[in-house]
């Protein structure tokens, strides 16, 4: 308290006069100014007596004792990890493993979002009904303190530096097939074994054992993993009754959030992590959404990350297998935090999923008395932050941060930060940022006036690592500037120095509510399990050249085959396993034997009503990228079914003279019908595709070609659509239809207008009536 007053007295003095002598220094704001000066970054040149006003200061805010506030820091893996203690996944972070804000602030604490499911963590979401680990073991290691390590193994520093290097190691080793042993497992790793205390070994060598002796986890040896993943998969499951089931954890889910907690907590202490210093926001799965500009809505963080739409993110939304719990000791942790900070990282994968978790958010507007601030992105996230919402032509900017946190966020951004840390690029030189924009990287450029305007304080800083720039060219938060800026910052608001800005332009209204219950979604494990029930139940064969007749597989092909359709369905979660129902079996033919006519199309694969079964010539097999289109065009085609009762092309006469074509197609009666599609669904479909229902005759379609001119019959149209909503590199002609929809359009040419509608309409009925995706996340109607 005294250190604060004499802050606040020498603070009043400097900014009392008319001419402060803090005035020579070139940064605008107070804060500001005083960021620059705890980070040495103050412009030189000044005389000694200024300097010895400026080194007093910098003095009494460093010797401010910080070792009792209390720190909470929402955040996703890297950026969470790299501010708190440095990025544990990076190969040089064993080198000074004890750095950033644990430092500084020895009472922080991490919540981390769980919405992570691609690698190790989503091969380790097939076998086990957890939440995502990988990012929760990225922020455990960034946490570990010697402080800790030296008291609690009675190491030396350089004990506490070494063991810290052997965890790095043993908590980072990945692999690819299964090892033979817990013991090798653990040689494998080349961590330094001697390193680690002997009671901390011996926890961490029960933990890989049961790796081999539970019979749960055991199925996770069998994929590539990370055995940090799967040591914390340990943890939890040392918590359990052996005798649980996956399902029957599911069923119960107040005992895996015990033993989530309790088994991360017993890992904590055993690395010497304080007590609920790394928390999940939740222990419910859940699973990403993306909501694009144009319509199409795609779930999976991993996936949405590599997306390229070509459209701004229009909503950022999270499923949850069951109504999200939100955790008491994150609520706790907020109601007594005296800093609030949402680190740096992806904009819509970190921070929004985190504040999607119902209660989350008020509980931090509840907090009044904390300092909040986001510490606002570096570079463009591609697939997110590449084009602005309101403005997909220009450049994205750090008031679009904050506006696609308002839009995404119940309840909007008031009162969950008050102010924004920017990078100062000033001092990056030029062909660093050059060399950046070669590799297709841009910066999120800094709007300060904006960002002041909406009422937020902005403050740029000189926050990023000068050693990562002079060693690799490379431009990175760095943990410990970082959390000199923060101490800062604190250090202004203790003494009543820190306001934001009155704001002069208001936000929206905030639009994003609960509507009362989630939807709920299958845990990916039994997903996982019922894909590959549904598959191994399809017959598989083969058409030899100079053959009409098939021939089943060999058990070796049928299971490489299957296994590779069974990995592609699972990485679309969109795919309702109801659209694997009209499937009878897959049949691979020799290109020697393919007899479909490519009059239309090149795509060399269909779906075949009459025995229910895809067709893929051969050859497309060999190409993973190639294989994964075609088999979702031929699964698309097969959601019509038995649709078409007839189809044919009649030359269209006018006075003798050939004018054209007529495509006729007669639909099948609903007795006979045999498709994912109602009657309802088919027509509509059919009329968005531009089929004319002709009249009197209800089950015909018609549609005039005229000469010379493509056409693409309904069935392929829909195959490719399919293919294409899940992934738009997969059916580039549709894409470049869709582009259409990314100009603006004038009302001078009415049929453009009637183009972007029936397109628009086309990803409606495709999102809510084939891939059955709703969400009462949304308060209006989704565009």
């Amino acid at each position: 308290m005294a250190g604060t007053r004499q802050l606040k007295a020498q603070l009043q003095f400097l900014t009392s006069q008319g001419f402060s002598v803090l005035d020579v220094l070139p940064e605008k704001s107070l804060a500001e100014k005083i960021t620059a000066l705890v980070l040495d970054s103050a412009a030189g040149g000044i005389s000694p007596v200024v300097s010895a006003i400026f080194n007093k200061l910098r003095q009494q805010i460093e010797s401010l004792d910080s070792s009792t506030t209390k720190v909470v820091v929402f955040g996703g893996g890297t950026g969470l990890s790299n501010i708190i203690g440095g990025d544990s996944r990076r190969l040089g972070w064993a080198r000074a493993p004890f750095t950033g804000l644990k430092q500084v602030f020895p009472l922080v604490s991490s919540v981390v979002c769980v919405t992570d499911d691609g690698g190790s963590t989503g091969e380790l979401q097939k076998d086990v009904p957890l939440i995502a680990l990988g990012d929760l073991r990225h922020v455990l290691i960034a946490s570990i303190r010697s402080e800790a390590l030296i008291k609690g193994y009675g190491l030396d520093p350089v004990g506490a530096s070494r063991c810290a290097a052997a965890l790095h190691a043993l908590f980072n080793y990945r692999f690819i097939s299964r090892p033979d042993s817990a013991v090798q497992l653990l040689q494998d790793t080349n961590a330094v074994l001697a390193d680690v205390p002997q009671p901390m070994l011996v926890y961490l060598r029960k933990l890989t054992s049961l790796l081999y002796t539970d019979g749960r986890l055991a199925p996770t040896l069998q994929r590539p993993q990370c055995l940090g993943n799967l040591l914390l998969a340990a943890a939890i499951y040392k918590q359990l009754d052996p005798a649980l089931t996956a399902t029957q954890l599911l069923a119960s889910h107040q005992v895996v959030r015990t033993a989530t907690i309790r088994g991360l907590a017993e890992l904590a202490a055993c690395l010497g992590v304080r007590p609920n210093a790394v928390l999940p926001c939740t222990t419910t799965l859940s699973q990403l959404q993306m909501l694009y500009g144009n319509g199409v809505l795609v779930t999976s963080e991993d996936k949405s990350g590599k997306a390229r739409r070509g459209y701004p993110v229009d909503r950022v939304l999270v499923e949850f297998s069951r109504p999200p719990f939100l955790q008491p000791e994150v609520v706790r942790l907020v109601q007594e935090a005296d800093i609030i900070l949402f680190a740096p990282g992806s904009l819509y994968t970190s921070i929004i999923p985190i504040l999607q978790v119902p209660g989350l958010a008020e509980a931090i507007r509840r907090n009044r008395s904390a300092l909040k601030v986001l510490v606002a992105n570096i570079w463009v996230q591609k697939g997110e932050t590449d084009v602005a919402r309101d403005a997909p032509d220009r450049k994205f900017y750090v008031s679009d941060l904050i506006r696609a946190y308002h839009r995404n966020i119940p309840g909007g951004v008031r009162d969950l930060f008050s102010h924004v840390i920017s990078l100062d690029m000033s001092d990056i030189p030029g062909s660093v940022l050059q060399r950046y924009a070669l590799e297709d990287k841009e910066p999120i450029y800094i709007d300060r006036n904006r960002v002041r305007s909406l009422g937020f304080g902005s403050i740029e800083a000189r926050v990023f690592s000068e050693e990562l720039l002079r060693q690799r060219g490379s431009i990175q938060h760095d943990p410990d500037a970082l959390a000199r800026a923060i101490k800062g910052l604190w250090a202004l608001q203790q003494a009543g120095f820190l306001v934001p800005p009155a704001g002069t332009e208001a936000l929206p209204a905030a639009d994003l509510v609960f509507l009362g219950d989630h939807p709920v979604r299958s845990a990916p494990c039994l997903r996982y399990d019922r894909i590959r029930s549904q598959l191994y139940a399809l017959s598989t064969e083969l058409i030899p050249a100079g053959s009409l007749t098939m021939v089943k597989m060999t058990e070796m092909e049928r299971k490489w085959l299957l296994d590779r359709v069974v990995e592609i369905i699972w990485l679309h979660p969109d795919i309702p396993l109801e659209h694997l129902h009209f499937l009878r079996g897959i049949t691979l033919v020799d290109r020697g034997a393919w007899k479909r006519c490519q009059e239309w199309d090149n795509v060399f694969s269909f779906y075949d009503p009459h025995d229910q079964r895809i067709k893929i010539r051969q050859d497309q097999a060999q190409n993973l990228n190639r294989f994964e289109m075609v088999l979702l065009v031929a699964l698309g085609q097969s959601l019509l079914g038995n649709y078409a009762q007839e189809k044919r092309m009649d030359d269209l006469m006018v006075d003798g003279e050939p004018v054209g074509r007529v495509y006729r197609l007669k639909v099948r009666e609903q007795e006979q019908l045999n498709s994912f599609l109602e009657p309802g669904d088919i027509d509509a479909y059919l009329r968005l595709s531009r089929m004319h229902r002709m009249r009197g005759e209800e089950r015909l379609y018609t549609r005039v070609i005229n000469p010379g001119e493509g056409f693409t019959p309904p069935g392929l149209f829909f195959g490719l659509f399919y293919a294409w909503y899940l992934d738009n590199r997969f059916a580039a002609n549709i894409e470049y239809k869709m582009s259409i929809m990314r100009n603006t359009i004038s009302d001078l040419i009415p049929e453009q207008v009637r183009i972007v509608e029936r397109r628009r309409r086309t990803i409606d009925f495709f999102r809510e009536r084939i891939f059955r995706q709703r969400s009462p996340l949304l308060s209006g109607r989704m565009p």
